[in-house]
């Protein structure tokens, strides 16, 4: 272990749910009580734009509420002081990683407090309602379109950085997974990627993922618990 010199993270919902972010997937299909076929697809959002745009309206709301925890805070302390390399890519679309210390973190599927408009593909920071008001839906900051849509990638839709991101797991020498339920591609096939690539690869969830068997080593349990742990390994390593 005293030759990891270049780590690649991925963290999925179950690495928020701790602070109180509700997972993607429930019971029935069903995500805070809507189909996701309604609200995380193109095809959603040009049936029904109000629907989509109040739902995340909602989250982008009771984001504000939730507080980083443990596990957010473990992986900025490892990021601030790891010696080596370090790329952390979240599939979390909240902002908690960077509100619990992490300065570089690749939001493979976008970000919930960001717009991206339809009509001059000019990406902003957004942390107001993006729903009508008085019939009216709030204009681009750059072009002045009314054609904001959340900047998040949906079903459908290509994950943002791939390229860089399949470089950094061919020059890993380890690979960690986090709070991810190992069934959304191409996420799923990054342990994959990176064992052929020569890296170890260590699994860390709530309980085993539908692909716990690809990784050489799994810890099972709350985030919390176990980032903390493990971040503390490493850094005793070097």
């Amino acid at each position: 272990m005293a030759e990891i010199n270049r780590i690649v993270i991925l963290t999925g919902a179950g690495i928020s749910a701790e602070s109180g972010i509700d997972t993607f997937r429930s019971e029935g299909g069903l995500w805070e009580q809507h189909r996701i076929e309604d609200v995380a697809t193109p095809e959603g959002f040009a049936r029904d734009p109000d629907l989509v745009l109040g739902f995340y309206d909602m989250r982008r709301a009771a984001l504000s509420k939730a507080e980083p925890n443990d596990a957010h805070r473990a992986l900025a302390r490892l990021e601030r002081e790891f010696p080596g390399e370090l790329l952390l890519v979240t599939q979390n679309v909240d902002d908690l990683h960077e509100r619990g210390g992490s300065r570089d973190v690749l939001h493979m599927h976008g970000e919930l407090k960001s717009a991206l408009c339809a009509s001059c593909e000019i990406r902003s920071a957004w942390d107001a309602p993006m729903s009508a008001t008085g019939g009216q839906r709030p204009q681009c900051p750059v072009c002045q379109a009314p054609t904001l849509r959340p900047d998040v990638v949906w079903f459908g839709e290509m994950p943002y950085q791939m390229d860089r991101i399949y470089a950094a797991l061919g020059a890993a020498d380890l690979f960690v997974s986090i709070g991810t339920s190992g069934g959304v591609y191409p996420a799923a096939g990054f342990v994959q990627e990176a064992r052929q690539s020569g890296a170890r690869t260590l699994e860390l969830n709530l309980e085993p993922s539908e692909g716990t068997h690809f990784f050489h080593e799994a810890r099972h349990g709350p985030a919390g618990q176990l980032v903390p742990r493990w971040v503390d390994e490493v850094l005793d390593w070097n």
